[in-house]
């Protein structure tokens, strides 16, 4: 059976780990884990550790020295999938913000041939719980301006929760990636579908995080905003 892989980056995030996991296995008794660390101060890593001792084949631990954003833990994450040949490599929060019950459509999707799924808050309506309604109105509109900028066919580009097949991974060339906030899931997304790959929308709920501390600020936006410009010209002068 081809393995799947959720990797899950984390920087204090000890109050929703034994939550999260037993979600997700709830869900998907046989998918594997694979947090990536950024040396939380909370001690995360070494929850994580005492639930590596009841699940050792399942649930796997890479801790990095310092904290330099989503991106770049994502990217540390698909290096180690790629590397031991998982079939499909998934992105998810760990403030439990993305439903597990989805995981297995997303799942089914790529298993019948998409190269990313994507779970979506806005296919169908505004399916947000618990954002303040600038929020909303933020991240509605950033999804607007990348479909314009970009032509991307996706209704909810800066999606975090998002699987991808090895093939769409081993596609691109990990040390190019440039941006590690919300620029990198529009990026990942934008690349992915230059490079020929289907990318399919499943609607889901998302529910703002209840324990613990967001990890969005203005650079993560700024970034987003100049970022979707630099992929545009890059696209135009062919160096994507």
């Amino acid at each position: 059976m081809e393995q799947s892989l959720i990797i899950i980056p984390t920087y204090d995030e000890r109050e929703n780990i034994a939550e999260l996991i037993a979600e997700i296995f709830s869900i998907l008794p046989q998918v594997h884990l694979l947090f990536v660390d950024d040396s939380s101060p909370d001690g995360t890593a070494k929850l994580i550790g005492a639930f590596m001792e009841k699940y050792p084949e399942q649930i796997h631990l890479e801790i990095r020295e310092k904290k330099e954003g989503l991106g770049k833990a994502y990217v540390h994450g698909f290096r180690w999938a790629i590397a031991r040949d998982y079939a499909y490599v998934f992105e998810m929060d760990a403030d439990l913000s993305h439903p597990a019950a989805a995981l297995p459509l997303m799942l089914t999707g790529l298993q019948k041939g998409a190269g990313v799924v994507i779970g979506s808050r806005y296919l169908e309506g505004v399916n947000v719980v618990n954002w303040p309604l600038l929020r909303i109105a933020l991240s509605m509109i950033a999804s607007i301006y990348v479909r314009v900028i970009l032509g991307l066919p996706v209704k909810d580009t800066t999606a975090g929760f998002v699987g991808y097949s090895r093939a769409a991974l081993q596609s691109l060339n990990l040390e190019k990636l440039v941006f590690v906030g919300y620029a990198f899931q529009i990026e990942m997304k934008y690349k992915l579908w230059k490079n020929g790959f289907s990318l399919q929308e499943f609607p889901i709920i998302f529910t703002n995080r209840k324990k613990g501390k967001s990890k969005m600020d203005k650079t993560i936006i700024w970034e987003a905003m100049y970022g979707v410009f630099y992929l545009r010209l890059k696209s135009i002068f062919k160096r994507l």
